[in-house]
């Protein structure tokens, strides 16, 4: 014998009159079909099984089949009923069973306490609930199905999620066993591919409105374009009524396998929402006979004949363990080590013309050049697009990554491009104004010693030193040049150059100076009686100490280019996005020993110029020194400070202005009279006119 239990009738089927009966308390009403065509072909499979006698021989099955009214409390009461068998049956055997196996039932919540009241009675359930919780072998020990479990199914849409690439979706389940579990296993597997659920709506057919509404609300607040629906027909529907009433369109709706195929969903007036549906179903196919039989029952054919006249006795739990065979459509029959048949679906969509799978994110992908932000109290798939930092790109990743040190970042932050060069070039203003006066002040210095050298024997010439004059034209000349190394891409070479030409060029001007001022001195000195000073002081004692002076330059540029030369430096600090090239000191102490040298040369020229600028000669070079290294030692404690602060280009412009201005100081002051009076006023050109004293003339 075997027990069926559908949600249809209000009162019992059974095979033998005498079995006909209500079961305590089943009170219900309405007729579904389907369930009415689930137990016809119930019958329908036992009476073919009973045709094939070679599958079971000498064996006959029966039935006895009540009604739940999808109700799980109806379900356990039919289910015991069923158990304990008929009072009316008889039998001499101990303790017979009333029933080999039981068919229960379509909803999961039904089966779930069908399974868990007679698992230990050894009697095997099976039929459509799809619940992967009855896969339990230790709660379940007896529950076998036809239908694969829910974990496969939920396996699927996580899948199909995947497919199209839907990150924020939301979820509705029945409030029973087959709602909860199924969207507990789907979102498990869509956690492990970053799929964010956004809300989870629970509804049934027995809610009232308010609730109803309530999920309609979530569903229209919510920012999500893909749901998924884990429920039956029967608790889906007052839902998809209340969303078609409020035209709530543009979801890519996903159904479980309950409702999918369900023909109320599938009315004109349901599909304006619901159209385009995606979902899975078990794969069904035509069994042969079977439109016959269920076309052929009427209530006017035979109306007294019994269903089965024979009971099923020999059934048990192990025997459809070991079950495995291939059936006439070509499919495998068995079941695994939990009660599960292979699964199996048929993907399924709603459409009535060609439709664009839509896109169902959270947050839209952050576009190039912006990075995911985390919104505090929303799931990881809800995030801001912040724009990267400048100096990181972001482009194929969401993470916004810092460029190489030469390289800043684009406008649009996605790709990096290398950092603008910069140094002082012969093409810009400022390295054309410096070549022009750079260029003006060695010509200068040429064209005044070219006068020099022409009126050599005149009295002028001859009481400015005409040698020291031209050594120190000379050294003027190369001073002016200095500027021109200064100028262009830095290189090992010109950074060398640069700093060591100038400082031995200046060296050179300043002990020239120095000598030209210390003969002024002694030349006063001369004039006094017996004093022998100037005799010891000629042209050979001049030589050696401007030699000596410029050689301890000399000395210095040498250890400073042994031990740590300048050399050519990128330097990032100025800008973000620029590089400037400059010559790195190297070591800058050797730098400003460079330096202080030539300040202690020209303090030491400035005391005895400034000593010797009262002396009573008519032409005084005296004062003329002291004025020009007033002008140079002003240059050039000025200089460190805005050498210091000055950035990148800028640090060449001031030192080459600093080397200008002291350099056309020197020429300007000592020089400047002399050629004024040699070229403009000759008359005065003149030894008496030269060692005339001021206070004789007065």
């Amino acid at each position: 014998m075997i027990g069926g239990i559908f949600p249809v009738f209000n009162k019992e089927i059974s095979s033998t009159s005498t079995f006909e009966r209500e079961p305590p308390g089943v009170k219900c009403a309405g007729f579904d079909l389907r369930a009415f065509r689930w137990t016809q072909v119930m019958i329908f499979a036992i009476e073919e099984i009973n045709k094939e006698s070679a599958l079971l021989p000498n064996i006959s099955l029966g039935y006895r089949i009540l009604n739940s009214c999808a109700s799980p409390t109806n379900t356990l009461r039919a289910a015991l009923t069923l158990a304990s068998g008929p009072e009316e049956i008889k039998s001499t055997s101990p303790c017979p069973p009333a029933i080999s196996a039981l068919i229960a039932e379509s909803g999961s919540s039904q089966s779930l306490a069908v399974a868990g009241a007679l698992g230990p009675f050894q009697v095997p359930v099976s039929y459509f609930s799809t619940c992967a919780c009855l896969s339990d072998k230790a709660k379940f020990p007896t529950f076998f199905r036809t239908i694969p479990s829910d974990y496969f199914q939920a396996k699927a849409l996580a899948a199909l999620v995947k497919r199209f690439g839907w990150q924020w979706i939301g979820t509705l389940q029945s409030d029973n066993d087959y709602g909860r579990n199924g969207i507990q296993a789907f979102s498990e597997e869509v956690k492990k591919l970053g799929v964010c659920i956004a809300f989870v709506g629970t509804i049934l057919r027995t809610y009232p409105m308010d609730k109803i509404l309530d999920v309609v609300e979530m569903i229209k607040q919510s920012t999500v374009k893909v749901i998924l629906a884990f429920v039956p027909e029967g608790d889906f529907y007052p839902l998809m009524k209340e969303i078609v009433k409020q035209n709530i369109t543009g979801i890519q709706w996903i159904a479980s396998e309950a409702w999918i195929t369900a023909p109320r969903p599938s009315t004109p007036e349901i599909y304006q929402a619901f159209g385009g549906a995606l979902g899975f179903v078990v794969q069904k196919m035509a069994i042969p006979n079977l439109k016959p039989f269920l076309t052929g029952i009427s209530p006017y054919t035979d109306p007294g004949a019994a269903f089965v006249r024979d009971f099923w006795e020999v059934m048990v739990t192990a025997h459809l363990q070991k079950v495995h065979f291939r059936n006439q459509f070509g499919d495998n029959v068995f079941f695994d080590e939990n009660g599960d048949p292979p699964a199996s679906y048929d993907i399924i969509n709603w459409q009535l013309r060609d439709g664009q799978v839509p896109s169902s994110v959270c947050s839209n992908v952050c576009p190039v050049g912006t990075r995911k932000a985390q919104i505090k109290g929303k799931p990881t798939c809800c995030f801001d697009c912040i724009p990267c930092a400048d100096g990181t790109i972001a482009n194929l990743t969401a993470d916004c990554t810092p460029c190489p040190q030469e390289y800043w970042s684009s406008e649009r932050k996605d790709e990096c491009i290398p950092k603008t060069i910069e140094f002082l070039t012969y093409r810009e203003p400022m390295g054309i104004a410096i070549t022009v006066v750079s260029l003006l002040g060695a010509s200068l210095s040429l064209a005044t010693m070219m006068v020099f050298i022409k009126y050599r024997e005149t009295p002028v010439v001859k009481a400015s030193n005409s040698e020291l004059s031209c050594f120190l034209l000379f050294s003027l000349f190369l001073c002016f040049l200095c500027p021109l190394t200064f100028i262009g891409r830095p290189t090992v070479w010109t950074c060398m150059l640069r700093h060591t030409a100038f400082g031995v060029t200046f060296a050179l001007c300043i002990s020239c100076v120095l000598g030209k001022t210390i003969v002024v001195v002694t030349a006063f000195k001369a004039t006094f009686p017996g004093n022998k000073v100037a005799g010891k002081f000629g042209p050979a004692q001049q030589r050696i100490i401007v030699c000596s002076c410029t050689l301890i330059q000399i000395v210095i540029c040498i250890l400073w280019l042994k031990l740590n030369p300048p050399f050519p430096d990128m330097v990032f600090r100025h800008s973000n996005k620029k590089i400037v090239l400059e010559c790195n000191t190297g070591s800058e102490a050797a730098f400003y020993a460079v330096l202080g040298y030539i300040g202690i040369l020209a303090i030491i020229c400035l005391v005895l110029a400034f000593l010797a600028r009262k002396l009573p000669d008519n032409f005084n070079e005296a004062k003329f020194i002291t004025f020009s290294m007033l002008i140079f030692c002003a240059v050039w404690i000025t200089f460190i400070p805005a050498y210091v602060s000055s950035p990148g280009k800028f640090t060449v412009a001031v030192e080459t202005f600093a080397i200008l201005s002291s350099a056309f100081g020197l020429l300007i002051c000592i020089f400047a009279p002399k050629c004024y009076i040699i070229l403009i006023k000759p008359e005065k050109n003149t030894k008496k006119h030269v060692m005339t004293k001021k206070n004789m003339i007065s």
